[in-house]
């Protein structure tokens, strides 16, 4: 844990930055991944928590709705406020208020060569279910950008999901690299994955995804929950509510596990439903009632803070305002190290303009 300075501040907490596209609304497989994770960390008071809606990340494959992002951002903002981060305790912002995010990107660029940036596992898969001609060079360059992004607050932990631990690991090299090249200012960041670092889709597919369709949403209604679990994909070799089912790879029992806090009765269905001596309605039944009892509280929030639009600008202000500071320190910084301080008093003038 190192000391760091904070808008002129000294702490000593570890820093954790959790950063999301802003793609729309976000969903459970979002939850366990990074929402969990994330507010158990920023409860226990131990840590500096940054948020970051990521949103110059969509245009890295959806340039062209680029004039229609603000209707995901203000989605996906209201979702990190309904799963219960505390703007009072945390801040959370926009990428594209923090200018010196690119700055720093562009920095990091002469520091990976091409041939690693496209080992980066998500890569392929991303043009793979895009169904791209080939990926952009914004594209190639997202984990760069990630890693600007994560070294920019100076972070020490990062929790993703299990698909993004390879992007860590490049964020990694590059701050090590930095570092011996120029001298220490950046920390080597901690990947953390949470209970599940894959939530399987309603469909059985191994991971949920909006592309696909197989989501469930934190902000489903009651009904829709009650709908897409009751048409979920459960054991296909079991062919009656008689026969004995496996537990091992059935989305229902990975949901409960997640979801349902009554270890007893999940334990109960899971003894049962190996002995072929319950049916997957009761099991879904039951799933219904947990996920909705999960979901009452993140719906409650989410709906107080639509009702309060300006709220939501502050609050947004308010955190990029801070990041900003955050991010103009880190840079001076990093141009201080690599000796990119010349003409001072140029610079400084520079600067007042923007300011």
């Amino acid at each position: 844990m190192n000391a760091q300075r904070t808008n002129g501040k000294v702490t000593t907490k570890k820093r954790l930055l959790t950063g999301l596209r802003p793609t729309g609304k976000f969903h459970l497989g979002n939850y366990v991944g990074t929402f969990e994770k994330d507010l158990e960390l920023l409860n226990s008071g131990e840590y500096e928590c940054f948020f970051l809606i990521a949103d110059l990340h969509s245009l890295t494959t959806g340039y062209e709705t680029a004039r229609l992002i603000g209707d995901d951002i203000r989605e996906g903002l209201l979702d990190f406020l309904a799963v219960g981060i505390d703007p009072s305790k945390s801040t959370l912002y926009v990428q594209s208020l923090i200018p010196e995010v690119s700055e720093l990107l562009l920095l990091f660029t002469m520091l990976v060569s091409v041939p690693r940036a496209q080992r980066i596992p998500t890569l392929k898969e991303q043009v793979r279910d895009l169904k791209l001609e080939s990926a952009s060079l914004g594209l190639l360059n997202y984990p760069v950008l990630q890693a600007a992004d994560i070294l920019m607050v100076r972070g020490e932990v990062v929790p993703v999901g299990k698909d993004q631990m390879s992007h860590i690991e490049l964020t990694r090299e590059i701050a090590r690299r930095f570092n011996q090249l120029y001298g220490e200012v950046f920390p080597e960041p901690e990947g953390l994955s949470g209970r599940f670092p894959v939530l399987p889709g309603t469909d059985g597919k191994p991971k949920m995804s909006k592309s696909i369709g197989n989501t469930i949403m934190l902000s489903d209604d009651a009904e829709s929950v009650r709908r897409k679990v009751m048409a979920m994909y459960t054991d296909p070799t079991r062919l009656r509510a008689t026969d004995p089912g496996h537990i091992k790879g059935n989305p229902v029992f990975v949901y409960h596990d997640a979801f349902n806090p009554n270890l007893d009765e999940v334990q109960d269905l899971k003894s049962r439903y190996t002995k072929g001596k319950v049916g997957d309605v009761e099991v879904k039944q039951k799933l219904v009632a947990a996920l909705n009892a999960f979901l009452d509280p993140i719906r409650e929030r989410r709906a107080e803070y639509e009702r309060q639009p300006g709220l939501l600008e502050d609050i947004i202000a308010e955190g990029s305002r801070r990041a900003r500071l955050e991010a103009r320190e880190t840079l001076e910084l990093t141009r201080e190290a690599m000796g990119l301080n010349y003409f001072p008093r140029a610079r400084q003038r520079v600067q007042e303009v923007g300011a």
